[in-house]
C-alpha cells in the first residue's frame, strides 16, 4: 500500500485510460449496448455495474486493505445489505451505544425475520465472551461508538470472534480508513455513512462496505445486486471527489477537535467531556494503539443548571442539523434526533442522557468555533 495520503487520491481506479481524463467520468447511463448474445463489454445494466461507481468501490477496497468494496444508496442501504448475509435463528452483539438507525432497522426491520439482536458492553472482554452463544454469528461495534465515543479493542474484538467461529463487523463512520483500518486489526467487514467524512461537504447520501474475504465478498455483491440500493454515478463522482481531500480535511477537523475538547474540560459549565483523543477518556489508550488519533467528534453535557434548549436556540456559527463530518461544524441532541429511535430506558442505561450534546468540529478557525459555543453555553445559563 502506498502512503494512504497517496492511495486516497491514486488508489482504485486511477483516472480513464480511454480518454486519458485525470478523474474517473461520470458514466451517467442505465444501460450498456451489447454487441450479440451474451457478448457485452463487462457492463450490462446499472443496477448491476456501473464505471463510475466500480472506481470507488475500488477504491474504498484499497483504502481500507480489502478484496472488495461496495457503494451504496446510504449508509443504513449498506448496514442493511451486511446485515441480509444472516439467516432467521442467527444473533447479532452490537455494542452498547451505537447508532440509533442500526439499533431501528435491527429491532425495528430484521427481527421481523427472525434475525435477533443482544447489546452488550463490548469494551469488557471478558463479560463479552460470555455472551458468545451459539445462536450468535456476528459481533457488529463501533469504535468509537456514537454518541458516547467508547473505545472498543477492535483486534481483541476480533481475535475473540475468531476463536468462536464468528464475524466481526466494524463500522468505520466517524475514524475513516485515513484514521483506523478494522480490516488490518483483525475485522471481517467494514462499514461506512460515506455521507460523513468521506463525502465531507454535505451534499450526497451514500454508504459504504469493503470485506477482507472473497466468499463474503461474492455474496456481498450477490446481494447488493439482489437488492438494488446502489450507489448513482454522480453521487459516486462527487464521493470520489470529496475522498481525494480526506487527509487535509481530517488533519484540520481532528487538530480543531482536540483544542475544542481540552477547552470544554477546562469549563466549570461543563460536566463531563467524551472525547478518546484526552488522556482521561475511556480507552484512550486503546484508541491511541488502533487509531491515529482522537477523531473529530465531541459528545459532552453541561452542569444542571444550564438549558440545552436555550443553547441550541443561542449557536450561530454552529448548526443544530442531524449528521456530522462536513467540512462546517455541527451540533445535535442525540435523546431526540439520532438516537431518538432507542427506547429512553435502552438510553439512560448506556449513558445517552437527555442532557448530551453532539459536536461535529468542522474545518473553522478553532476560535470561532469556541467563541459561539461559549456564548450559548452563556446564554443557557439559568
Amino acid at each position: 500500500m502506498k502512503n494512504i495520503e497517496t492511495t486516497l487520491l491514486h488508489g482504485g481506479i486511477d483516472g480513464d485510460s480511454f480518454t486519458g481524463a485525470v478523474n474517473v467520468p461520470i458514466y451517467q447511463t442505465s444501460t450498456y449496448r451489447q454487441a450479440g448474445l451474451g457478448e457485452n463489454t463487462g457492463w450490462e445494466y446499472s443496477r448491476t455495474g456501473n464505471p463510475t461507481r466500480a472506481a470507488l468501490e475500488a477504491l474504498i477496497a484499497d483504502l481500507e486493505g480489502g478484496v472488495a468494496g461496495f457503494a451504496f444508496a446510504s449508509g443504513m442501504a449498506a448496514t442493511s445489505t451486511v446485515l441480509s448475509l444472516f439467516n432467521k435463528g442467527d444473533r447479532i452483539i452490537i455494542s452498547s451505544n451505537v447508532y440509533g438507525g442500526t439499533f431501528r432497522v435491527l429491532d425495528k426491520v430484521f427481527k421481523n425475520f427472525g434475525i435477533e439482536y443482544s447489546i452488550e458492553d463490548t469494551t469488557n472482554l471478558e463479560t463479552l465472551e460470555s455472551k458468545i452463544t451459539s445462536d450468535v454469528k456476528a459481533l457488529f461495534i463501533e469504535s468509537p461508538a456514537n454518541p458516547l465515543l467508547t473505545v472498543t479493542d477492535i483486534a481483541a474484538v476480533a481475535e475473540i470472534a475468531k476463536r468462536r467461529g464468528i464475524l466481526t463487523i466494524v463500522d468505520n463512520t466517524f475514524m475513516t480508513p485515513y484514521l483506523q483500518r478494522p480490516l488490518e486489526l483483525g475485522a471481517d467487514i467494514v462499514v461506512h455513512s460515506a455521507t460523513k467524512y468521506l463525502g465531507g461537504h454535505s451534499d450526497l447520501v451514500a454508504g459504504l462496505a469493503v470485506v477482507k474475504d472473497k466468499s463474503i465478498a461474492e455474496r456481498l455483491a450477490f446481494t447488493q445486486n439482489a437488492t438494488g440500493a446502489v450507489l448513482g454515478p454522480f453521487d459516486s463522482f462527487l464521493l470520489i471527489r470529496g475522498i481525494k481531500t480526506l487527509s487535509v480535511r481530517l488533519d484540520r477537523h481532528t487538530d480543531n477537535a482536540l483544542h475544542i475538547a481540552r477547552y470544554l474540560e477546562k469549563l466549570e459549565a461543563v460536566k463531563k467531556v467524551y472525547y478518546p483523543g484526552l488522556p482521561t477518556a475511556q480507552g484512550y489508550e486503546i484508541n491511541k494503539k488502533q487509531a491515529k488519533n482522537g477523531g473529530a467528534m465531541i459528545s459532552f453535557e453541561l452542569q444542571e443548571k444550564y438549558d440545552i434548549r436555550k443553547f441550541f436556540k443561542a449557536l450561530r456559527l454552529v448548526s443544530l442539523a442531524e449528521s456530522l463530518g462536513g467540512v462546517e461544524s455541527l451540533v445535535c441532541h442525540p435523546a431526540t434526533m439520532t438516537h431518538a429511535s432507542i427506547p429512553k430506558d435502552i438510553r439512560d442505561k448506556v449513558g445517552i442522557t437527555d442532557g448530551l450534546i453532539r459536536l461535529s468540529v468542522g474545518i473553522e478557525k478553532v476560535d470561532d468555533i469556541i467563541v459561539d459555543i461559549v456564548a450559548a453555553i452563556k446564554a443557557a445559563e439559568a
